[in-house]
């Protein structure tokens, strides 16, 4: 097994990853119960989020915000323009 796979799947756990496994799985037992195939793949879908910590809403996605100001502070360009004149 890729050890990268299972380092994802054992660290970073925080609650919100929890909860997404945990309502995954409720929502497949219910769904299994009530044969509800729209809810099985409802539940399958959170509960990998949680298990595999892929996806925006899991938190895996945020990379934080880049400083533009002082990475572009000293490549300021003049911009030259020229006048367009429509049909006379």
């Amino acid at each position: 097994m890729n050890t990268t796979f299972l380092n994802r799947i054992t660290t970073g756990w925080t609650f919100v990853r929890a909860l997404y496994l945990v309502m995954g799985i409720i929502f497949l037992v219910q769904a299994i119960g009530e044969r509800q195939w729209m809810m099985m793949a409802f539940g399958a879908y959170f509960g990998s989020m949680g298990l595999f910590n892929y996806g925006c809403a899991a938190g895996a996605c945020y990379t934080g915000m880049p400083s533009t100001q002082e990475q572009y502070a000293d490549k300021t360009v003049d911009a030259d323009y020229e006048e367009v004149h429509g049909r006379q």
